[in-house]
């Protein structure tokens, strides 16, 4: 088999050092492989859904260097020497993060395929509007935006990019006000 015919493709792994859930990680992966791919496959991270694989749903939604990804969109490579987040690196010493407990409380899910990229998104969509960052529901972009604005409205348009198909989105919204601040 000739190389046009596929074969060598995949032969030449790189070297990938990520830090995960605090736990530093080295791996030797395949330049074209997934930051989803890596975490599940490579890890045993299990609890990022694979789903739409092509950045539509929001599934696979975890954090690197504090901020939002889709894990499906994004290359392991690219992510290289950064701080990486995933619903299993929420919790601490047994406490669940607020917007976990919040969702339980909350009732935030159904099938739960959809729960950990909302959560993963709540989390960050949360830092966000803590750091001042409007959306395209504030109202006026021209004062400084705080948590007291984050409105029903405000959550809805955040979390906008994570799709639920069981239609649990006032849950949700419900879920995250409540950790928030409880409203």
């Amino acid at each position: 088999m000739s190389e046009a015919d596929g074969a060598g493709l995949g032969d030449d792994l790189v070297p990938l050092n990520l830090t995960v859930n605090g736990r530093a990680c080295t791996l030797a992966v395949e330049p074209r492989l997934t930051l989803l791919d890596a975490l599940r496959d490579e890890l045993g991270l299990t609890g990022t859904k694979k789903a739409c694989d092509r950045g539509e749903c929001g599934a696979c939604t975890v954090h690197a260097e504090g901020r939002r990804v889709l894990s499906c969109m994004t290359l392991a490579v690219m992510q290289a020497g950064k701080r990486i987040t995933t619903i299993e690196g929420l919790e601490q010493d047994g406490t669940l993060h607020p917007v976990q407990a919040a969702f339980i409380e909350h009732d935030g899910f159904q099938c739960g395929f959809c729960t950990s990229g909302q959560i993963m998104s709540g989390v960050a969509m949360i830092e966000e509007a803590k750091a001042g960052w409007p959306s395209a529901a504030t109202a006026d972009v021209t004062k400084p935006f705080s948590l007291s604005d984050l409105s029903n409205a405000e959550i809805r348009e955040r979390m906008s990019g994570n799709l639920c198909r069981c239609a649990c989105y006032p849950n949700i919204v419900d879920a995250i006000a409540d950790a928030v601040g409880g409203r």
